[in-house]
Order: structure tokens, then sequence, then C-alpha cells
């Protein structure tokens, strides 16, 4: 079995005026990062592959969500087409992946993330990804290659402004 857990990058700043890909986090999304890496970790504690956008604000999330579960964040993937990528690309990344790889974690932006999430099972859809959102699932496999065609399970849909309960 394979989880793949799919995670927008953390409230950016709104006010940064540069180059988009270098757009950083704001403040909430330095606090809401490490709260989501906490919740994540009470139910996975082993994530096998952090994998992420190099975008500023996707990078750092990862990082913070690395540090929490005390890994190292110079084992982080990045892959350029994980920018602003469509939901096709999310597939290509996946089915790419060692086969020892067991639990991935993937970083990435909206609109592509939403529409990925929303292509991999039939009951769950969700209208936003909202940012720091994490959409779990685990497929039947034993091979990544196999990931697009295989029946996904739903685990859960978490995000910072859910009330925990």
């Amino acid at each position: 079995m394979k989880q793949l857990f799919i995670i927008r990058h953390a409230k950016s700043d709104q006010s940064f005026w540069g180059n988009d890909f270098e757009r950083p986090l704001n403040d909430r999304g330095r606090l809401d990062a490490p709260l989501m890496a906490k919740r994540l970790k009470e139910r996975y504690s082993g994530i096998d592959a952090w994998i992420s956008s190099p975008a500023k604000r996707a990078k750092k999330t990862a990082e913070l969500f690395v540090e929490t579960f005390n890994q190292e964040t110079s084992d982080i993937l990045f892959i350029s087409a994980l920018y602003h990528a469509p939901a096709e690309v999310f597939y290509d990344v996946i089915v790419g992946l060692p086969d020892n790889l067991n639990s991935i974690a993937v970083f990435s932006h909206n609109p592509g993330i939403t529409y990925f999430v929303n292509s991999l099972t039939a009951d769950i859809r969700i209208d936003n990804m909202p940012t720091c959102g994490i959409f779990a699932i685990s497929a039947e496999i034993d091979h990544w290659r196999e990931f697009a065609n295989a029946k996904k399970r739903f685990l859960f849909f978490d995000f910072p402004k859910r009330q925990q309960v």
C-alpha cells in the first residue's frame, strides 16, 4: 500500500511585489505550517519522502514540515515542474517515484493542486485547497507506476482553520 499526502503551501505574503516565485510566507503561514505538520505527525509518524515545488513559499512550507518530523531539510526533493503545475504533472511525478517509498508528501500550488486532489476519488470533492491544507489518500499498489489507474481510498482532509474535535 502507498500513501500520498498532498499539501498546499502555507499562507504567503500577498503584499510582496517581487517575482511570484520568490513570494515568501507571511506570519500566519509560518505559524500554520508547523501546526499542520504536527497534526500530520500525530496521524502518520513516518513520511518516506518529501517532494516540493522549489518556489520560496512551497519550499519553506516543506522545510517547516520536515523540521517538525525531525528529518533533514536537505532530503527534500525539489521538482521545478510542480511550480503552478496542472494535475497531469502531479501524476507524472508520482508514477516515477521509487517503489521503496511508501509514504510521500508533495507540496505545491493552486489551482493545479485543487484539480489534482479532485481527480483522485469520485466521492470527495473540494472547492478550493486551502493554504497549508493536507489531502491524504492511500492506494493498494506495490508500484507507483500503477498509481494513476489504481483505486484510491480517501484518508482525511485537514486545514488550519478546521476545528479540532
